[in-house]
């Protein structure tokens, strides 16, 4: 499959028209309802192992265990997301997490139960995510369409970075955190019949396997999808600039606190590179047309950590609120990289694509959220996110010359044939 080429920029559809889709609207209620479900989940969760506990390690570990199990999921799972109905696998996927909730919901759960059932949530998570993901080209087409239906998904999702947790925190202040959970099971039940009775059903990407060999496809699969080398740049592309952002994320309270600077700072700084996020890409989903996207990607996804480099002057927390803002901005190069990785997967395919692609962009995180708390226990807090935007925009900088030099992006080579099992396979070397 060729990438896409655009002699003429045409009428440019907006984000209006992504909503007339009735298949599409049933997939943004759904999301919006399972992605506060999670919100709500995660903060109540936390508040309830610590209050069981008394532990800051435990507590902290309830969210670690949001991003550590992605990678089991999205590589020993994937096969699902293409082998099954996609509509069949999105409604299992949130019947599962559903009831995940419900144990956890009842009193009398271990800590220990507690933290098994947040592991599972996430272990699902890439094998939902990366199905609707391939679902959507099911939708809304590969063009356009697609292109601004992944982005009203993403904006949604970074809102509940400043929204989310606030709205979660309101609600564990009149009723009890497992009470809370509540509310997750029925976020999760209300997603379940907005997609079984919302959309329709269509077959699998490609046969069943038995179920010994899921794994193995699924393996197989991702072994296939990295040795292309133009559909592993573009991973590496999601990938790389989003191990190294999370850094003053995960340093915002010693940050403010080595600022003077009370618990409400925590909270601007957390949000404030989401809040860069949404704007820049309501920015260029809605006035920017195809080729424009396509000459921002390389761009902002080499220069976008460099902004961090500022904290080695240890800002105070406005100047500190700018620079997150706008490494935040930078992040409107996702939009035109969704188009570039969907014309680089083929169809049968696309579903453990997305599965894997979401599973390392979380694992990213987790591990960049890790290394930065390592890096502050021998160095200062704003050292750690400079040296985090310098190492990070290096790394970026090579990647990007490598993605330029072998031709990712419009007009890159004509696909080649490889062969995966009995299928065959359409993918460019």
């Amino acid at each position: 499959m060729s990438s896409p080429s655009h002699p003429e920029e045409p009428a440019l559809p907006g984000y209006r028209a992504v909503f007339r889709v009735r298949e599409f609207r049933a997939v943004f209620a759904a999301h919006l309802l399972s992605l506060l479900g999670v919100v709500v989940a995660e903060i109540s969760l936390t508040v309830l192992v610590y209050g069981l506990t008394g532990s800051p390690l435990l507590s902290a570990l309830t969210f670690a265990l949001g991003f550590l199990p992605y990678l089991a999921g999205g590589t020993l799972l994937a096969s699902v997301a293409d082998r099954h109905p996609a509509r069949r696998v999105l409604v299992v996927c949130d019947l599962v997490c559903g009831a995940c909730a419900l144990l956890m919901a009842l009193p009398g759960t271990p800590v220990a139960a507690l933290l098994v059932l947040r592991c599972a949530l996430a272990a699902v998570a890439p094998v939902f995510t990366g199905t609707r993901a391939a679902a959507l080209t099911d939708i809304l087409g590969e063009g356009e369409l697609y292109v601004l239906g992944r982005s009203v998904l993403r904006i949604v999702s970074q809102s509940a970075m400043f929204a989310g947790f606030g709205a979660g925190g309101l609600l564990l202040a009149v009723v009890s955190p497992r009470r809370a959970i509540c509310l997750t099971v029925l976020t999760f039940l209300c997603s379940a019949l907005l997609l079984r009775f919302g959309t329709r059903a269509r077959p699998a990407r490609a046969a069943a396997p038995g179920a010994a060999r899921a794994t193995a496809d699924s393996l197989a699969a991702a072994r296939l999808l990295l040795s292309d080398r133009r559909v592993r740049l573009l991973m590496l592309l999601f990938w790389i600039p989003a191990l190294f952002v999370v850094a003053p994320e995960a340093l915002a309270a010693p940050y403010a606190d080595a600022l003077g600077a009370g618990p409400g700072a925590v909270g601007l700084m957390m949000s404030a590179m989401a809040v860069g996020h949404v704007g820049s890409e309501l920015y260029a989903g809605s006035r920017l047309g195809p080729r424009a996207r396509d000459r921002i990607v390389l761009p902002l996804a080499a220069l976008g950590v460099l902004p961090l480099t500022g904290y080695l002057l240890l800002p105070g927390l406005g100047w500190a609120l700018f620079l997150l803002v706008v490494s935040g901005m930078s992040a409107a190069y996702l939009i035109g990289l969704d188009r570039w990785f969907v014309d680089a997967v083929p169809g049968e395919l696309r579903g453990r694509a997305m599965t894997l692609m979401t599973a390392g962009l979380m694992t990213a995180q987790g591990v960049g959220m890790a290394l930065a708390g390592l890096a502050a226990e021998f160095w200062p807090v704003h050292h750690v996110v400079a040296g985090s935007g310098a190492v990070g925009t290096l790394c970026c900088l090579v990647l990007v010359g490598r993605a330029r030099r072998h031709g990712v992006g419009p007009g890159a080579p004509a696909p080649t044939e490889v062969r995966d099992g009995a299928d065959r396979h359409v993918t460019s070397r």
